[in-house]
């Protein structure tokens, strides 16, 4: 039977297990990056020497999926360990992080933190004043539910993407994703910091080193108050429009321009994540900061611009798709004071674990408001106590569905009318249905789904 763990989310009290001071907690994300673009994972071209020492210094998730193919339901399951579909989040610019859930930056700001969010935020609309982005519209409050209202108290966020580079303008067509009629004009989506508070200086030039720019006076004001802190970095690279500086093109000049843009932007990212860990040095909190990353979900279809870059690796499917080349992605977690020795972790884990691991690296145990959450604690895993997961990881996606265990997978693009079953640990590619020869197998797993699908509750948007 599948599991779902039942939390308790008000009245937060906690102490830290053995742990000598609040650890500094950052989430960075990528977008759109397959599991395939990044240096650990062996890439013949692309240079991402800070993720790389991250990965060699942590944890490194080789077997981590987002909660869903595409962003914003990702977003949602990483604040709140809930799957998407319980939040009313079913796609890109669907639905918004409702009022009734309890987000990680709001229980960590009861417990003493101070919050950030920087970069995109797509999980409701940040004005309704005016037309911002793919859903703000004037007097449209209908999904109004920015950041600042979900815990945050500092931010520099966007509802939606933005180009790499000079994310207020729109890029012509030699950059991936850019517009053949209005090259030159305001892109439209704009960087809100508070209720109606545009942002209108420093945003020319690479968007990861924008957001960055946000970020370090945010740590800097953190470390001079003696205050743990919780940012949310979530950058736009490498989702379209993808283009890049001409100093990190030049890093790739012996490959296409396509490929130029898109590896260079990812490598700015890879610069500025580098430049956090300096900032973080700087003031003596790199023991006691955890800094976790990971893409929001695959690389962005082939089909999509015929241009389209990106690597899912050794697996099947892209963006969109249940099949992990657009589930699965490339994480790590970097974190001195809990993580002794690197080692890679080879279990599945998810975005939606996210919010019990951190729960229970505080030690915290909320009470009154219970809810099922859908992610495991990671803890036992980080710590080497346990090499198996507790239990199957649920997904649903449009007609798509599936089911993750410590070993099998089994996926329906059809709602369930008929099913393929796969050998992970054998079968990375997805290429050998095993469903005929193990049928007891898919039975039972084909149960296990119906019933998480059922928990979810009536799925309309």
């Amino acid at each position: 039977m599948i599991f779902l763990s039942l939390v308790l989310l008000t009245g937060i009290v906690g102490c830290q297990s053995g742990i000598p001071e609040k650890p500094n907690i950052i989430l960075c994300m990528s977008d759109d990056q397959g599991w395939g673009d990044v240096g650990f994972h062996g890439h013949p071209h692309l240079k991402t020497p800070n993720l790389d020492e991250m990965a060699a210094n942590g944890i490194q998730f080789d077997w981590f999926y987002s909660a869903a193919p595409v962003c914003s339901p990702t977003r949602a399951s990483c604040l709140t360990g809930r799957h998407p579909y319980r939040q009313g989040i079913f796609g890109a610019n669907s639905g918004h992080m409702r009022h009734e859930e309890l987000t990680l930056a709001e229980v960590l700001k009861n417990h003493g933190y101070t919050t950030g969010h920087f970069g995109k935020w797509h999980l409701g609309t940040l004005t309704v004043n005016e037309k911002d982005s793919n859903r703000g519209k004037p007097g449209d409050s209908t999904h109004y539910s920015p950041p600042w209202e979900n815990g945050f108290d500092v931010c520099f966020s966007t509802e939606a993407k933005v180009p790499t580079w000079d994310p207020m303008i729109t890029p012509d067509t030699t950059a991936l994703g850019g517009r053949p009629n209005a090259p030159g004009e305001p892109y439209g989506t704009y960087y809100w910091e508070g209720e109606e508070r545009k942002v209108t200086e420093n945003l020319e030039g690479d968007d990861s080193r924008i957001i960055m720019d946000r970020v370090i006076p945010f740590i800097e004001t953190a470390a001079r108050e003696g205050e743990p802190f919780f940012a949310v970095i979530w950058f736009h690279t490498p989702h379209l429009p993808v283009l890049t500086g001409e100093r990190n093109r030049n890093m790739y000049a012996k490959l296409s321009l396509d490929e130029q843009h898109f590896f260079g932007c990812i490598t700015a990212m890879d610069e500025q994540i580098g430049r956090l860990r300096r900032e973080i040095a700087n003031h003596g909190m790199t023991d006691n900061t955890m800094i976790w990353f990971c893409s929001d979900n695959g690389p962005e279809g082939r089909e999509r611009a015929g241009r389209t870059q990106g690597s899912a690796g050794p697996f099947t499917g892209r963006k969109r798709s249940l099949l992990d080349g657009g589930v699965r992605v490339p994480a790590l977690l970097e974190w001195p004071d809990g993580i002794r020795k690197h080692r890679v972790i080879n279990i599945p884990c998810s975005t939606s674990d996210y919010f019990p691991t951190i729960l229970d690296i505080l030690d915290l145990r909320p009470d009154e408001l219970v809810r099922p959450l859908d992610g495991v604690s990671l803890l036992p895993m980080i710590n080497g106590e346990k090499t198996e997961r507790d239990a199957p990881i649920g997904f649903i996606s449009g007609n798509q569905r599936s089911l993750v265990n410590d070993r099998y997978k089994l996926y329906s693009s059809d709602q369930g009318e008929s099913y393929s079953l796969f050998d992970i640990k054998e079968d990375p590619g997805e290429k050998h249905d095993l469903i005929k020869l193990y049928p007891a197998i898919a039975d039972s797993m084909k149960t296990d789904l119906d019933e998480w699908v059922d928990s979810l509750g009536e799925i309309k948007e």
